[in-house]
Formats: structure tokens, sequence, C-alpha cells
């Protein structure tokens, strides 16, 4: 026996029918839909049809189940394509009925009169074709009631209703229509339900116009925030008591503003407990209102407890878009003035950079300074510092600040900061918190009176704790702010303990190994922002660091935007602002042990010279030279230690050299590092390469003809060697690298020591600096603070023509010099000197 298919005529269809005004009820209709033509449509009474189906004799049917499921997917896909019945009903499925079209067609009752028999009146129009199978859409009306109960008008009067009540709408609408399409059949819904069944509820936090105006504008990030609720479905907003009156009324389906909205329980449910738990918070902070305005809703949903049905966004008022247009560097701030006192001349970028770090502290909100190395963050800083002073002698405050600021860093560039200032703000009254006799307890506050800055270092940060407490700054800066990366060491959690008014870090590398060090650094800058550690690592850090998630990775770059300015050399218009060959002088102070072996070493040299013959004096003071220059690099070259000697912490040089090198390297960037001794260099090459943990390569005056090609050739070389990394730190000494080679993918050179020829130093210099070279180049040279090599480069500074005639011979006029000279020259300023 083959299969069978049903010769029903027609298609037995519901719909559902709007109600004349918002609290009716809503009409229930069945419609046939002519299999043939699916246009044509009739409405029938639903009571009739069932009664005519007892009196027209049923044919035998003998389709198979697996006929009546085919028969079932063909109904549904036919009304699809129906056209509406009215001008406010559709099909599940996004179809409809024609709303001009009349339920039943022109010339029904004449095509079934003749046969219309014992037929109810109501059903006699019907064609005659569709009269014997009347009993099939009967069957269809009970089916329809078995999968959803709520059509049946009761348990005792098993007939299909007429009306629903508005719950029983919304409960055909949302679940028992899909029910019935699932079986096969059609039913036709009010037009408007396909697009607002689609709607989900937007909690709008709008922020009252008054926010962000008048005297005090600019708050912080825990500021809260005067707002009012607004809930959003679709193109329709409700206030909140519109809202409150309708989660009271507990209706599902409402028409509002000539609109028909859905108005499900459960978002219902998870927007009141949003709403209780801001209030709970006492309301929005100015945190949460940009977490939400720069990642939208999602972010928050964790923190609220809602789910991903519900969406909260903020509303900024005029004043609130301006001032986020700035964070997001969409605008620019305002450029300010450059101070009067300030020595030296600002480029253009440093402006920006210093007037954005003075929008952010109008707006208390902390700002990290990440521009690449060599652009000028040391500057930015220094006139920062400058401005504040004069604005407060303009406000009022003769003697400047009302409290000092704060500036930390790495001991390897506390003398730098010092020169730095000396050079460009000589007006700042700067305090040096260090050393053996810095001010300890209640001395500590009153040694600060009277200053613009306090300058101290990482690790008394920690050790001086209760002294660096005692005072509100006016402003806290952390220079080589990766310092504080480790978020839970007994340093970095000090230094968030301190108090200040506005909060800056400055850094090249804000990530240098894990995203958790950007964490520790933005939680120093404003307090909170980015959540705990711990919700960070789960929301940001896991998933990046084990996937590389863009879509991650680009939130925390959305996160972290309005508190971070970054710009590079390669940027185009940086590079128009800077010249073709950089300058940089790095200042740095002797360890303890270097101070000991130092001035020692002078002591024993002054007592020997005057007993010894004129050549013998001259060869005595060359060995000097050569022996505090080693004791200036690192004291294991004194020492004649062995190669596998500690090294750390022993040579600020070599660590600001290290850091430096580190830096440059994240960026891409290479670079040549000059050295008068070949022991210094073979030093630093195991350093460089323990520390970074890539090759360095290393050419000195034993360095064969086929060694050096072959060292030359990888270094310029853009591919890395086979089976290896390209190199990209090149170690020269002075006299075998100095001249004639041609290194131009370096872009950064160092002069670790310091030869005072400088036709010698710009020699070795131009080895980067010369035809070919694409790039700028930056040139840093060290200097070791109250020691021989900062007497030479003062020297230097201040008669350039005439010590260009008297050092141009090299080191030689040092040794004509008297003891009286030479002593004033060698001496050891101790000031300088760690305690």
């Amino acid at each position: 026996m083959g299969w069978q298919t049903d010769g029903t005529p027609f298609r037995t269809c519901l719909q559902l029918i709007e109600p004349t005004h918002s609290r009716g009820g809503w009409p229930l209709r069945v419609i046939l839909q002519d299999r043939a033509d699916k246009d044509v449509l009739r409405e029938v009474d639903a009571e009739a049809l069932e009664q005519a189906a007892r009196l027209v004799a049923a044919p035998q049917e003998t389709a198979l189940p697996q006929a009546d499921a085919e028969e079932a997917h063909s109904a549904a896909g036919a009304a699809a394509a129906a056209p509406p019945v009215d001008a406010d009903a559709a099909a599940v499925g996004g179809t409809g009925i024609a709303p001009e079209r009349d339920a039943l067609a022109p010339g029904a009752a004449e095509a079934g009169a003749a046969d219309a028999g014992a037929l109810p009146q109501a059903l006699a129009a019907l064609p005659a074709a569709w009269q014997p199978h009347l009993h099939r859409a009967a069957k269809d009306l009970a089916k329809w009631r078995r999968i959803q109960p709520s059509l049946q008008q009761s348990e005792d009067s098993p007939v299909l209703r007429s009306e629903l009540s508005q719950e029983e709408a919304w409960q055909l609408l949302t679940q028992g229509s899909l029910r019935l399409m699932e079986a096969g059949y059609s039913v036709f819904l009010p037009a408007w339900w396909e697009r607002i069944r689609r709607w989900r509820p937007r909690l709008k936090a709008k922020i009252k116009s008054s926010v962000g105006s008048g005297p005090q504008a600019m708050f912080g990030l825990q500021q809260l925030m005067q707002f009012d609720w607004k809930i959003a479905l679709g193109d329709i907003e409700l206030t909140e008591d519109e809202f409150r009156t309708l989660l009271e009324e507990k209706r599902k389906l409402v028409q509002i503003r000539g609109q028909w909205i859905q108005l499900d329980p459960e978002q219902l449910r998870q927007l009141e407990q949003v709403m209780q738990q801001v209030q709970k918070k006492q309301g929005l902070s100015f945190r949460d209102v940009l977490e939400l305005h720069l990642l939208g809703s999602q972010e928050g949903e964790e923190e609220y407890g809602f789910e991903r049905s519900l969406q909260m966004e903020v509303e900024l008022n005029e004043h609130l878009q301006e001032m986020v247009a700035l964070l997001n560097h969409v605008q620019r701030p305002p450029l300010i003035e450059p101070p009067v006192s300030f020595h030296g001349t600002l480029r253009p970028y440093q402006l920006e950079g210093i007037s954005w770090l003075l929008f952010l502290r109008s707006a208390s909100l902390g700002g990290c300074l990440a521009d690449d190395m060599g652009l000028g963050k040391t500057i930015q800083m220094i006139t920062y510092l400058l401005y504040m002073r004069e604005q407060a002698a303009q406000d009022g405050q003769d003697d400047g600040l009302s409290a000092p600021s704060l500036l930390i860093c790495p001991t390897s560039v506390l003398g730098n900061w010092q020169k730095e200032l000396q050079r460009f703000a000589p007006m700042l009254k700067v305090h040096l918190h260090y050393g053996p006799n810095r001010a300890k307890g209640e001395a500590f506050k009153e040694a600060c009176e009277g200053y613009d800055l306090v300058l101290t270092t990482y690790t008394l940060s920690h050790l001086d704790e209760a002294e660096l407490t005692q005072l509100e700054w006016s402003s806290i800066c952390l220079d080589e702010a990766q310092n504080i990366k480790n978020a839970y060491t007994k340093q970095a959690t000090s230094i968030r303990s301190l108090k200040g008014q506005h909060r800056i870090a400055m850094t090249g590398t804000p990530i240098e190994n894990r995203l958790t060090e950007l964490w520790s650094i933005f939680d120093f800058l404003n307090p909170g922002y980015l959540g705990t550690l711990r919700e960070f690592t789960h929301h940001y850090v896991s998933a990046i660091e084990k996937s590389n998630d863009p879509e991650l990775i680009a939130k925390v770059q959305r996160l972290i935007r309005p508190f971070l300015l970054r710009r590079v050399k390669k940027d185009p218009a940086i590079q128009l602002d800077l010249p073709d060959k950089n300058e940089y002088k790095t200042f740095v102070s002797l360890t303890a042990e270097q101070g000991i072996l130092y001035e020692n070493y002078i002591k024993d040299m002054f007592e020997r010279l005057d007993s010894l013959s004129p050549m013998e004096r001259r060869g005595l003071i060359l060995a000097a030279l050569t022996k505090l220059k080693q004791i200036c690099n690192h004291p294991s070259l004194m020492l004649k230690e062995p190669s596998g000697a500690p090294w750390q912490q022993r040579s600020n040089k070599v660590e600001r050299l290290i850091e430096m090198v580190q830096e440059l390297r994240q960026e891409g960037d290479k670079c040549l590092i000059f050295t008068q001794f070949v022991e210094t260099g073979h030093l630093l090459q195991r350093i460089l390469e323990q520390e970074l943990e890539a090759p360095v390569l290393f050419l000195h005056g034993g360095t064969p003809k086929v060694g050096r090609d072959r060292m030359i050739s990888e270094f310029q070389d853009e591919a890395p060697p086979s089976g290896g990394r390209q190199p990209g730190i090149f170690l020269l000494s002075l006299k075998a690298g100095g001249t004639g080679l041609n290194l131009t993918a370096a872009n950064h050179v160092f002069h670790f020591d310091r030869w005072w020829n400088p036709a010698v130093e710009n020699q070795a210099t131009d080895r980067a600096f010369r035809i070919g070279q694409t790039r700028h180049v930056q040139v840093h040279k060290f200097v070791t603070l109250g020691t021989l090599e900062e007497r030479i480069d003062e020297m230097i500074e201040k008669k350039q023509s005439l010590s260009q005639q008297i050092v141009g011979s090299g080191e030689q006029w040092i040794t004509e010099l008297s003891t009286n000279d030479l002593k004033e020259l060698f001496a050891l300023r101790s000031e300088w000197v760690e305690g």
C-alpha cells in the first residue's frame, strides 16, 4: 500500500485580532485558506464548523501519518505566503493577509447553495467542494485545543473560544503560536507583533542637564551622577513613574501613545532589580557612567546581575558628551599657554600632552603619559609642575602651590631628574628626600614646607611610607611606572596608599609581560576603575592571554583610552616636529659600593702623586682616568671579578641602560652601544643577553674580519639569520667600531662611557646617523653625577668651543693639571652617592 495525499481543498488557520480598546478582549477567528489560490480566504464560525462536522459524513481516510506530516509541513509553507485578513494581522513568521479582502469571496453563496443541505447557515456559503471536508477543519480545531488548552472554552465545553483575555493573548503570542506553527498550522497575528516581539527593554540613565556644568563641573570617578530613569522599548520611552504603574498593574500587553508593547515579566523583574541595586549603591558614579558609555551594557551585567536580554544605557548631557569626547581623544583639550618660567621650547605634541594632563587634573582623573622613549615625558612633567605653580601664584598663593608635588622614580634616574629640573625649571623649589641624612618622622613634613616638588625613589616609598603619607600631595607622579607592575608588592601597596589631588604615571612600557601590570598602574591612577584585580583577571586577563581574543582586547583598549596618552616616533605628526638627530644626557648616581671604591682610589692616588716623576705622574693620572670610569660603569670591572659574579643593583648606569634598551626593543627599534673598554663590553653583553633573552653582538679590536662582516650583515639584515633571532643590540668598542661602519638599521645610539673629544663621539654616532638612515636617530649619553664624568661634561657644556680645543687631543691635557686642579676635577660629591 502506497502513500496517499490529503485531498482537503483548504487549510485551517487561526487568527488573533487586537482589541478595539487597550483593556478589551482579543477576538479569535478561524480562517480557511484555499490550497489552489492562497489569496482566497474564508472566515468561518468555529461552533458552526464543529456542528457541521457531525452532519457531514467523513470520507474514508487512508493517508498514513507520514502523509499527514508532509501535508502539515506543506500547509505551514503555504500559509507563510498568505496576505493579511485586516490591516493589523500578520502570520507567524512575518507574513500576513491582505487588509482589503473580505473574509468570504464574492459568489461564494451561489457556489455552495446547491449542496448546502443540512449545513448550518453560517457555512452554507462555502464552496461545494469544501463542504465534504469540513470534518477535517473540525479535527484541526480539536488539535489546536490540545496543543494550546487556553483556546478551549472550558473542560466541560470543548469548543474553541471566540475571545481571549489579555493574559491568554500574550501566552498565544509568545508561546502558543510557536507550538501551533511547529505542528504545521498557520497563525495570523497582528502585524505589529513581528516587530515588537524582537524588542528588548533598554534601561536608560539620562544624566540631568546640570551635571558637569558650573563651578563644580569636574568631580572624579567616584562622584555620583544625578539622573532620571527611562525605559525604552523600540522607539517608545517610558518614564520611571509610567514604568512603576505598569509594574503594579502587572500587564503584559499595553497600548501606549498609539503603539502596542509587550512587558515580559522576567525582563521587568530584571529591570526592577537593576534599579534597586543602583539605588542601593546610592546611584551611578561617573565611573559607572563612563564604563557603560565606553562598553555598552554587557560589561555591567555581572555587577548588576542582569542577563543579556536586558540592556542598560547612559544618555549623557551636553557637558558630559564634550568631556567624554576629550577623554576619548576625539577632541583635543584647549592648549595652555606655556609657563613663562620654563627655560626651553616645547614642541607642539608636548604642549598637547601637558594640556591633556591638566584637563585630567581639572576632572580629578589620573592619567598615564606613555609616550615613546625620547619624546620628552620628563619635559612635559616639569612644564606641568611649572604651570601649576604659576596658576597657584595667580590665585593668590604667593609662595606657589599650597602643597608640594611628589615624584617617585628609580634610583638610576634620580640625578637625571635633578639636572633636568635645574636646566628647565630653576624656579621650582625641589627637595631631595634621599640618602642617610633624609628627614624622618615628624621632621619630614617640616622639611617639605616651602617646596614645590619632593623627589624620592621607589625603594624609599616603602621604607618611608609613614613619612610620605603625612601629606596630601598636590600631585603624585611615578616615573618609569612599570616599577609598580606587581600589584601586591609592599612597594606598590605603599604607593597606592599615598594621598594626592592628582595622580600621574609615566612609562614607555605600560605592559612589559602581563596584562595585570596595566591593572596595577591604572589602579594607582584611578582606584577601582578597572575593578579588583580578581575581577579584571576574570573578565579579561585569562581569556586574552590564553586565546588573544581580539574582541576583549578591543574592550580593554576602549576602557584605558581615556586615561592613556601614547605618541610614538613613527607617527608622521610627531616626526614632522622632531629634528633629524636628538641628543639626550642620562644622569645616574653612584651606588654606595661604587662611591666607596671611587673615594678610596682617589685617596690612594693623591697620596702617591707628589712623590712621582713627571712621566710616572702622567701614567698614574691616565690609569686613574681608566679606573674611575670603570668604577662608574660597574664595580666588578675595577675589582676584576670573574664573569659569573653577581651584577644586579651594583650600578645605576647598568640598570638604566637595561631599562632603556628593553623599552626600545619592545618598540622594534635597534640600538648601538659604544664603550671604551672591552671588559665593559663583555660584561654588558652577558647582562643584556641574560635580561632580554636576546642575542647581543659585540664588535671590538680582537674581532676577526670574517666575524666583523657577519655581525654587520646580521644586524643590517631585516630577516633573522637561519635558525636564530635577528639581533637588535650591537655593542661596539669606541676605537674598533667608531669609524668606517654603516649601521643604519639602528636608530638609537648609547655612549655608555664618555670619550671627551666630541668629534670622536660624533663619529661613532654617525655609524647610524648617515646616508641611508630613514628614521630619526636618538643619541643617549650617560653621565655619572658627582664624579669626573660630570665635571668634564659641565666644562664641555659651558665652553664648547674652548673645550673642543682643550680636549681635542683626547685626555692628555688632564695629566698636565696641577694637583689642586686634579683634586677639584676628581673629587667625589657625596650627595650623589646612594646612602
